[in-house]
């Protein structure tokens, strides 16, 4: 406490020197005007203004590609405005950048927040003063080349220029780039901020903090720099000297000039340096939007009728128009389509990533034989060869080791004379590049990442052809002792699975791309010689499409990788696994099981393909619970508004509120035609049945049929479903909302909305909804406020009574009302056990080869007891060797009913697939894998569990230890019911799903479990 009183009094002495010197200094000068005294704020004032007239002068101006005088442009001529939203889309963090753009280009949603790049440090209209106070550190993410740096210039630019953030003094940039050749250094911040920024030298360190500064960190995923956030060090001041990664980290966490604000730019993948608590606002920049694209090239492309040319072809080409919500892709994409066109009107048009690359690596070299009047394009290809190969060989070992930014030593290392101006001539200078920053050293990049992955495939596939073996070594573990083009193409698509974020995945998309003949041919004068790969290649795609179909419901590649490898396929312009699957899901023969790969395969294309489909169902497919996730990503990404799809499901996909709000945005638009959805089982928020609700009133609205069974409704969605059904705009004919325990206050709501005039419903289905004789009362009042259009009603699985189904009846045999059909089958009115499903009551025994060694069978096998001590049973493969379970001896199909009693604390009763693991504790247990359901029972309540998640069921009224259990295979329906002493069944939960394997009854027991005789 001491020591830091001393410094305060320091301070507080030195800074009041500093303000007596400069009033001195300008008193006699006050005198004479009469004006008040300004001592420090003259000074501060010039050099706030020499400040931004140097920021401005650095920053005024855009190279795009390398900092050459052809490349140079104003900023403010040609800055096209980028999408920046507030937040991000989940899980991008993980893939390739390239894929992450293709998902951008599909789920740029509606409800997405939009941010102008000067506001991202303003709260947004709806938040409070405390929110405000806290928007003061801000991490923007963005693949490369998205217009990180680009949207930094134009922050600065604008307030240099005096166009926006005036009550901002000072301005900071701090590149990582550059931050790099000095980490191992010792400084204050003040002396960092002097060797960046020469101009400040007049400036006292004191006067920082009575100004207001921004900090700008460009290209967190550039550093090199380990930043130390539990790093103990004490920084406060200014003056104190620290290392560089200590003096970032003080200033992120708010210790070290804790009123400065903060901006960082990142990669997606570095972005987790930064912990979470220390950000206070994440957005990211997804590129240009389509008018966005269309804009850019307009400007940048001065003939009109040219630049309509190439928008179009763009647009026809899918992945062309993917990549070009990257703004240097477009910069690439324009370069290469002018010089065709301008070439040959028919020129071929460059279709795939791998075509466009070497199409600008032809131009760019053709460039400097026009510069040296070389008119023959070969001869300057084999001058140029040892350098084009030197650069790639750096691209190659440098992506080996995951950097993007190059050092003097790393380029040595390829042993590239940095002195040497042949590197930096012709070619070379519009694919790679220098900078001169701090301390006149120099830091080396690539002009795009994916510039260096294009050439590293080159370089590999160089060296193959070259028999330079040493360069192969990466792949040497995954290759035969065959060397041929095939045994490396299948090493590359073995090792880029293994990639954990996709690092390999576009390397590994351009190195089957210029394998590809037709492409070796474009580069044959820089690859010495070609070789006919049409077999190797063939072999390939026939390896990557088994590897996609034979994909491990156990360990799946992820979905990532399996897109990849379907994109691999289109870049050798193998369409037939794209044929394959448009067929597929066109046909009604969706019996063939799918791997998680194919799953992903199908979701990619629904997601990119612009035909239009009557129906998108991922739950009619037969796949794994993992390849159903995949399917259902697809679903709830697709785009609504360009399509004329009829019926779009959802079910089971637990959609967040914003998805919701997506889908209602989608219903009120006028372009949408959709008649039918299904968002059964998605556990919906109240809010999002608002938002669902919404969509419903308006009056563009077309939805006739929409499921919300077993979303487990509360009194507020009642109210949300009510009032659109009162709508004069709602068009809703069917409403299922069974198992969704809405019980009789909620049905009273519903029938609230069954009674206005306005309603249209025809079919409302309230089965395992918990109704009561109660909640009939308030069905038969609606009906009577409007017999006219309700035909038909399910109470089934209920509790109503005999006068609630008598009430309703009424109704049904009245010619005044519409109400054709009533079904209240399995309502428990006076339900003995013998009178239900008799036909489909099942016999079962216990399969002792699955019986833990604790349990010991009795009872003909129908009955199982825990007893503490293993038995000698022989091992088998099929026994759970520490969940105290067992199965059964029979598979269940079609509709199956069976009881259990047990004894003891608690016991779990499910059903299960045959592949659940049997060697493991708790995630082998019933209920917690994604191969099992289960009624958890004990004496403190039940519950409903499935892969790990729970459902609480509310409790009956007379609890019992025996239970019954009915499914229905085909139906997909699985349902639980308590068994009273009497035989009267109460409905517990029915849970709904698509069943994909052969079932089996297991019970995990406590104490014991009995299976009971039921009288057909």
């Amino acid at each position: 406490m001491i020591h830091i009183l001393i410094i305060f009094i320091v301070k507080f002495l030195y800074f009041s020197i500093f303000l007596i010197n400069f009033f001195f200094s300008n008193v006699d000068r006050d005198d004479q005007t009469g004006d008040p005294p300004q001592p420090v704020n003259d000074e501060l004032q010039r050099v706030k203004e020499q400040h931004k007239t140097s920021m401005k002068n650095k920053y005024e101006r855009l190279f795009e590609g390398l900092k050459l005088q052809e490349n140079e442009s104003l900023l403010n001529s040609i800055y096209t405005q980028l999408y920046i939203i507030e937040g991000e889309r989940e899980g991008v963090n993980e893939e390739h950048e390239v894929l992450q753009m293709e998902k951008t280009a599909r789920t740029q949603h509606s409800q997405d927040t939009p941010i102008y790049c000067n506001d991202i440090f303003k709260a947004s209209a709806e938040a409070g003063s405390e929110e405000k106070e806290q928007i003061k550190t801000v991490l923007t993410k963005g693949i490369a080349g998205i217009g990180k740096t680009v949207s930094v210039q134009k922050f600065i630019l604008d307030w240099a220029e005096g166009k926006a953030h005036q009550d901002v003094d000072f301005m900071f940039v701090l590149p990582f780039r550059e931050l790099n050749l000095i980490r191992d250094h010792q400084y204050s911040l003040h002396r960092l901020l002097l060797d960046f920024h020469p101009g400040l030298q007049d400036l006292d360190s004191l006067i920082y903090e009575e100004c207001k500064v921004v900090f700008i960190f460009d290209g967190l995923d550039e550093s090199r720099i380990t930043l130390m956030f539990s790093e103990a060090q004490k920084v406060c001041d200014m003056t104190e000297t620290a290392s560089v990664a200590v003096l970032m980290s003080k200033l992120m966490k708010g210790e070290l000039l804790p009123s400065a604000l903060i901006w960082i730019t990142s990669r997606p993948a570095a972005a987790n340096q930064i912990p979470s608590k220390y950000i206070h606002r994440l957005t990211e920049i997804q590129g240009f939007t389509e008018p966005q694209k269309e804009e850019y090239f307009r400007k940048r492309i001065s003939e009109q009728h040219q630049a309509s040319r190439i928008i179009s072809h763009i647009r026809r080409a899918r992945s062309l128009n993917i990549m070009c919500h990257i703004p240097v892709f477009c910069w690439i994409s324009s370069t290469v389509l002018q010089k065709l066109l301008e070439e040959d009107l028919s020129a071929e048009i460059p279709q795939t990533l791998t075509e466009m690359y070497i199409h600008f690596l032809l131009i760019q070299i053709n460039m400097r034989n026009q510069k040296y009047e070389e008119r023959h394009p070969e001869k300057l290809l084999q001058s140029n060869r040892e350098v084009i190969v030197k650069l790639a060989e750096v691209a190659f070992k440098q992506l080996m080791k995951g950097n993007v930014m190059f050092y003097e030593e790393d380029l040595m290392e390829s042993s590239i004379d940095v002195t040497d101006a042949s590197v930096y001539s012709g070619i070379c200078t519009e694919i790679f590049k220098e900078e001169s920053v701090i301390h006149q050293r120099k830091v080396y990049s690539f002009i795009h990442l994916s510039i260096q992955e294009f050439l590293a495939a080159f370089y590999l596939l160089y060296c193959y052809l070259t028999k330079n073996v040493e360069p192969l070594h990466e792949f040497r573990s995954y290759r035969s002792d065959e060397d041929s083009l095939y045994n490396l193409l299948r090493s590359a698509v073995i090792k880029a699975l293994q990639s954990e974020n996709g690092e390999l995945d576009l390397f590994l998309r351009f190195l089957l791309g210029v394998s590809l003949e037709s492409n070796q041919r474009l580069l044959q004068d820089l690859l010495t010689h070609t070789e006919n790969s049409s077999e190797s290649i063939r072999r390939t795609t026939q390896y990557i499409k088994e590897k996609i179909k034979d994909d491990d419901d156990d360990y799946p590649f992820s979905a990532e990788r399996s897109i990849n490898l379907f994109l691999c396929l289109l870049e050798v312009k193998d369409q037939t696994l794209s044929r394959e699957i448009q067929e597929f899901v066109k046909s009604d023969k969706h019996s063939e099981k799918l791997s998680p790969a194919q799953c992903s395969t199908i979701a990619y294309m629904l997601q990119m393909s612009e035909e239009p489909l009557d129906e998108l169902n991922p739950m009619k497919y037969n796949t794994s619970d993992e390849g159903r996730r995949r399917l259902n990503s697809a679903v709830i990404n697709y785009d609504l508004t360009v399509c004329v799809l009829l019926s779009f499901s959802l079910a089971g996909c637990n959609l967040p509120a914003q998805c919701c709000e997506s889908l209602s945005s989608v219903l009120q638009s006028s372009n949408c035609v959709l008649r039918e959805l299904d968002l059964s089982n998605s556990h919906l928020q109240d809010s999002g049945v608002k938002f669902i609700s919404d969509g419903l009133k308006s009056r563009n609205g077309q939805l006739q049929i929409l499921s919300l069974a077993g979303c487990n409704l509360l009194i507020q969605c009642c109210e949300s479903l009510s009032s659109a059904l009162q709508s004069s705009n709602c068009v809703l004919r069917e409403l299922d909302l069974s198992n969704t325990d809405l019980q009789d206050s909620g049905v009273k709501l519903i029938s609230d909305g069954l009674k206005s005039p306005n309603s249209q419903l025809q079919i409302l289905r309230l089965s395992g909804c918990m109704v009561t004789e109660e909640g009939c009362g308030y069905l038969s009042s609606a009906l009577s406020s409007n017999p006219s259009h309700l035909r038909e009603l399910d109470l089934s699985y209920n509790h109503p009574g005999q006068s609630g189904v008598q009430l309703l009846k009424h109704k049904l045999q009245d010619p005044n009302y519409k109400l054709q059909i009533l079904k209240h089958l399995h309502c428990c009115v006076v339900l003995d056990v013998s009178l239900f499903l008799c036909s489909d009551a099942c016999d079962l025994t216990l399969d002792p080869n699955t019986a833990n060694t604790e349990l010991i069978l009795s009872d003909e096998n129908r009955k199982i007891r825990r007893v503490y001590k293993n038995q000698p049973y022989p091992d088998h493969l099929e026994r759970f060797d520490k969940a105290l379970q067992v199965l059964s001896v029979e598979s269940l199909t079609g509709r199956c009913y069976w009881e259990a009693e047990w004894s003891g604390n608690y016991v779990y009763i499910s059903v299960s697939y045959k592949g659940i693991n049997r060697k493991g504790g708790s995630d082998c247990e019933f209920g917690s894998n994604d191969k099992s359901w289960s009624l958890n029972c004990s004496k403190n309540g039940s519950t409903v569990r499935h892969n790990n998640t729970s459902t609480d069921i509310p409790a009956v009224r007379s609890s019992s230890n025996r239970a019954g259990v009915f499914l229905d295979v085909s139906a997909g329906s699985l349902s639980f019911y308590s068994v009273s002493d009497t035989h009267t069944l109460t409905h517990l939960h029915t849970l709904n799903t698509t069943f994909t394997e052969p079932l089996y009854a297991g019970f995990l027991v406590d104490s014991s479990v009995s299976l009971c005789d039921i009288k057909r």
